[in-house]
């Protein structure tokens, strides 16, 4: 069994999800040794008052941008940006430039959405998501070598061109992919530096959903041992009861680290973006930044 690198959330929904709630968490979280800053990305909400899910959500790699002028040590990940919502060129000269502003501490997580609002609102099917997926790495990954071109595919047209600046990490920064069905997990194995499991994806089904990212990259002639798996654990009890293993008190939830080592998992981070505790409506932002950072405290054994 592995060490189980550990990260945190950085304030991305709800009133407390602020420039300056942002820089105290992410800072704090270096002096504590978390190892990685996570973000998110919502491009819209429902209009159903009593959906208070994801509300107020800044960009996730302009906060990223923001955070890597003021940390040093921390990588700075993504969980995730949709790839049918941008363009492979535009967001090639993003984290590129975005792994060069944190001297390589960019870990990109990518999905595939699930809004309707968002597909109609980006211009974009939610048909041959699959398809795109495939023809947005590729074109991702050329351009992040600074040539690329001519490629003709289904979805993207890339003339013969140059990129730059490329990114600090080569040869691409990290690509960790999200999604929890078979086929999503398959694509990770075979594309992909790595697997992002989504909040509310079932505890019991981490382990088998490891083990088929595995099989897909041994599959691909890759080595699934050098792929990273990141459980993503949201805090605060909305989603995982006191009886789950990745629930209950800090100390069951510190615990959570050797249970997912155990399935495979290489990292996690904890989450407090869907604690209603934090993000209810009616929290002020400096009474959720206050149990916030007290979390980060109890969860890393400093309290």
């Amino acid at each position: 069994m592995g060490l189980v690198h550990i990260g945190f959330g950085v304030p991305m929904a709800g009133s407390w999800a602020t420039p300056e709630n942002q820089l105290v968490v992410a800072r704090r979280a270096e002096e504590l040794g978390y190892r990685s800053l996570w973000t998110l990305q919502r491009i819209l909400n429902s209009p159903d008052p009593a959906d208070t899910s994801y509300r107020q959500v800044p960009d996730p790699l302009l906060t990223l941008a923001y955070l890597a002028g003021h940390t040093s040590t921390a990588r700075l990940g993504v969980a995730v940006v949709n790839i049918p919502f941008v363009s492979p060129a535009l967001l090639a000269k993003q984290t590129a430039t975005l792994d060069r502003l944190s001297h390589g501490r960019l870990d990109l997580g990518l999905g595939l959405g699930w809004m309707p609002a968002e597909f109609v609102a980006s211009g974009v099917s939610t048909q041959g998501r699959a398809a795109r997926a495939r023809e947005f790495l590729d074109v991702l990954t050329a351009l992040w070598t600074g040539h690329a071109g001519a490629y003709e595919g289904e979805f993207y047209t890339l003339p013969e061109v140059t990129s730059s600046p490329t990114p600090v990490q080569q040869p691409r920064p990290p690509i960790l992919l999200g999604g929890g069905s078979d086929a999503a997990l398959r694509r990770a194995g075979r594309l992909a530096d790595g697997w992002i499991s989504a909040s509310r994806h079932d505890p019991d089904q981490l382990g088998p959903a490891v083990a088929t990212v595995k099989r897909a990259a041994e599959e691909a002639g890759r080595d699934p041992d050098a792929l990273r798996f990141v459980c993503r654990l949201a805090t605060g009890g909305a989603i995982h009861g006191p009886h789950s293993p990745l629930g209950g008190s800090y100390a069951r939830i510190r615990g959570a680290g050797a249970w997912l080592a155990e399935r495979g998992f290489t990292e996690l981070f904890y989450d407090p973006n869907f604690d209603p505790a934090i993000v209810g409506a009616d929290v002020p932002p400096d009474v959720a930044l206050g149990r916030a950072t007290d979390m980060m405290a109890e969860l890393m054994g400093t309290a």
